[in-house]
């Protein structure tokens, strides 16, 4: 067991390109995708052998909590930290390191999200272990996933000189951290070995990143700072709603990470998936031998290569090939496999044109 080690899951987003199945109401996190179990709960499990459930922290919305409590009933109500409203990955983690910080002065935190997939898990728990070493000499580490093709929807870290290896992970100076590339530089990118994917999970003591917040983002680390004075008071949650709609939206990349120095990355192959859409969710699961991944009542005829997810339902298709089709109690979703990144767009024109009973 890692002394000083908390694992921090930021579990406030909505999941837009997974509509209909995802709503503001029933975000991504808090859905069975994969398995008998929700994301958070696999977000949770992937913890449990590396420490015990008290360390575990949720950063979500206020509207989230009472959603999300029950998938984990014996993770403490304390250890929910509500945002008032959304303010970026930089004010969720800086929220979350102020409330660590009052618990645990010497803390180590690790920031993971409860919307991604991971296959190969006893990897990951070791890659993390290895993060906490590295943390603990006073790195700041992100995790780099090993990237399996060209992807233009992730941003890439390009890696500099090997400085450590830990437990057999090898850990490499950040050269750069590099915005979401067109598809030419990202097969440039794919095609060597000195480039990952930005996966968001990140690894640091809680006092490096408040004094990374200090020198980069002095205005935010301010607010913290009130928020943090007024955190034992009977105040705690005025002060938290006013100053909370104060504070720039703003991601940790941005605000900390691209302009701090001593950052390190750890690349893994473990298997994983940010499940952006649709069809990276077909990508993931085994296929009947007509290529098809079906969850619910589907009867078809000359159909391949189809996601299908039913309610109460029967599914019936015939000549479909490369579909998905998702049908919820108010909403059915026929889309293109190849167009599954569309999604976010039509969610989008469905605001715009008032059709908000649908989100």
């Amino acid at each position: 067991m890692m002394s000083h080690f908390y694992g921090v899951i930021m579990a406030g987003g909505s999941g837009t390109r997974l509509w209909p199945l995802s709503r503001q109401q029933q975000p991504k996190q808090a859905l069975r995708l994969i398995g008998e179990r929700t994301m958070l709960q696999h977000a949770v499990d992937r913890l449990r052998p590396l420490l015990p459930v008290e360390r575990v922290l949720i950063v979500t919305a206020a509207d989230y909590v009472p959603l999300l409590s029950p998938q984990v009933p014996d993770l403490p109500r304390d250890n929910f930290i509500v945002e008032p409203m959304a303010r970026g990955t930089a004010g969720a983690i800086g929220l979350a390191a102020v409330h660590l910080q009052q618990r645990d002065p010497e803390a180590i935190m690790a920031v993971l999200t409860a919307d991604h997939f991971i296959r190969a898990e006893d990897t990951f728990r070791s890659a993390l272990a290895a993060a906490c070493e590295a943390a603990r000499q006073g790195h700041l580490v992100t995790l780099g996933i090993r990237p399996t093709y060209a992807a233009t929807g992730y941003g890439y870290i390009r890696r500099g000189g090997r400085i450590a290896t830990i437990d057999g992970f090898e850990v490499y100076a950040v050269d750069a951290f590099v915005e979401k590339p067109d598809a030419q530089r990202a097969a440039q990118f794919c095609a060597g070995d000195v480039y990952s994917w930005n996966s968001g999970m990140f690894m640091w003591r809680v006092q490096r990143i408040m004094d990374e917040f200090a020198r980069h983002m002095p205005d935010f680390y301010a607010q913290l700072q009130a928020i943090a004075n007024a955190m034992r008071a009977p105040t705690a949650d005025e002060v938290l709603m006013a100053i909370w709609p104060t504070i720039r939206k703003e991601t940790i990349d941005y605000g900390v990470m691209e302009k701090a120095s001593d950052v390190v990355v750890i690349p893994v192959d473990i298997g994983w998936s940010d499940i952006g859409d649709w069809d990276a969710l077909y990508d993931l699961q085994s296929t009947d031998p007509q290529d098809n991944v079906v969850d619910g009542d589907h009867f078809g005829v000359a159909t391949t290569g189809c996601l299908v997810r039913g309610g109460k339902r029967l599914i019936a298709t015939i000549g479909l090939s490369d579909t998905i089709i998702i049908d919820t109690d108010d909403v059915i979703l026929v889309c293109a496999r190849n167009r599954a990144q569309e999604v976010r767009a039509l969610v989008n024109e469905l605001q715009s044109s008032g059709r908000t009973e649908y989100l």
